[in-house]
């Protein structure tokens, strides 16, 4: 696509596959001149098994394009002899979807020296007030603090009906953890959220389960605020171990930072899809999500 562009308007974009260490990246830069500010759209794509783009990642990956393409020319278009120099970027960012793609990106220096990073993402009609039709903007409010983790159980197995008493079950602990949490959460701030899943219960009925184990996310507004949950949540995995006689152990996986709107760019862009003619609103509903994009 961007070839094509490049050679039919005369535009020097340089295009770069697999960067960043990172095989399903990529890197599409417009550069004018020597020095001054850095823009990047981020171009996201993920998808879920058997879902799909539950989170538009489509629709955010053809926004960023469209946005990249649509800033390069406008720059091409305006007398930016005054300017230094610019560059315009699209870096293609895979794998939000848990795998935490932005991170990766950012240890292995994609974003270094950038000056911004835009990105729109849409949100599903649930999240919006039905009774004012038209394209809502989410306002200033943060997107969640995320922790990841995966917890596993480590008991020991014996015959379910010959001999139960010599078997320590692994997928009580489980269950245990998942009830304590679950009477945790009438105790947690409205704004806070603990989810999670079993993961794995055990093989057979007639075997105790010798090992099981949990996936949870622990959300909450800021990161201080997460901390003090997740310490909360880990007494519940810690007392399930201690109640069964099993052993845990936790697998932390890319924990994302809280990720804060800018309100005059969301003003902005409430005005501009105003003026283009679309009836738009912006919001200040909460939605509750998270973003491995808050590190950038």
């Amino acid at each position: 696509m961007f070839e094509n562009l490049a050679t039919t308007r005369s535009l020097n974009y340089q295009i770069r596959r697999k960067t960043y260490q990172l095989d399903t990246s990529f890197e599409i830069e417009y550069k004018r001149g020597a020095g001054g500010r850095v823009l990047v759209f981020n171009a996201e794509y993920d998808a879920l098994p058997g879902i799909g783009h539950a989170c538009g990642h489509n629709l955010i990956a053809t926004s960023s394009i469209a946005a990249f393409i649509a800033t390069v020319e406008a720059l091409e278009a305006l007398d930016t002899s005054s300017l230094p120099g610019y560059t315009v970027r699209l870096l293609g960012t895979p794998a939000e979807e848990g795998g935490g793609g932005k991170l990766k990106l950012i240890e292995a220096g994609a974003y270094k020296g950038v000056d911004a990073c835009l990105m729109v993402h849409p949100v599903t009609q649930g999240n919006n007030d039905e009774s004012i039709p038209g394209i809502h903007v989410a306002g200033p409010e943060s997107l969640l603090a995320n922790n990841k983790i995966k917890v596993h159980y480590t008991g020991s197995t014996a015959h379910a009906a010959g001999a139960p008493w010599e078997g320590i079950n692994a997928l009580d602990a489980v269950v245990s953890a998942y009830v304590n949490i679950s009477l945790l959460r009438q105790q947690i701030l409205p704004s806070q959220r603990v989810h999670g899943v079993i993961a794995n219960g055990g093989e057979r009925p007639n075997v105790i389960p010798g090992s099981a184990s949990l996936h949870y996310y622990i959300r909450s507004p800021d990161t201080k605020s997460l901390n003090t949950l997740t310490d909360r949540v880990f007494k519940c995995f810690e007392g399930a171990a201690t109640a069964t006689g099993c052993k845990v152990e936790f697998e932390w996986i890319n924990n994302y930072q809280e990720l804060k709107n800018n309100k005059p760019i969301c003003e902005a862009y409430t005005e501009t899809l105003k003026a283009m003619g679309h009836n738009c609103v912006l919001s200040d509903r909460e939605v509750k999500g998270s973003l491995d994009g808050a590190s950038t």
